[in-house]
């Protein structure tokens, strides 16, 4: 029997971000208290990767910059 599926909505903007975090924390073996949390932190960022398009860009690091600023809360 598999597992139901659960389903997150995303903007792009949201998508850039938790990717670029993800891969941040995905390899740093010391935030996990088991190797299946590290798993889906890597299965979570494996399925963002196909779906945010500015990955592989050029202008990545301005996109990623504009993201986090609509993102962020604005004071």
């Amino acid at each position: 029997m598999s597992d139901p599926e659960v389903l997150v909505r995303l903007s792009d903007d949201e998508a850039l971000v938790l990717f670029e975090w993800l891969q941040t924390v995905g390899e740093r073996d010391e935030l996990f208290s088991d190797q299946s949390e590290q798993r889906a932190v890597w299965d979570l960022t494996s399925s963002l990767e196909s779906q945010v398009s500015v990955l592989f860009s050029a202008g990545y690091a301005d996109s990623l910059e504009l993201a986090r600023s609509r993102v962020r809360d604005q004071s």
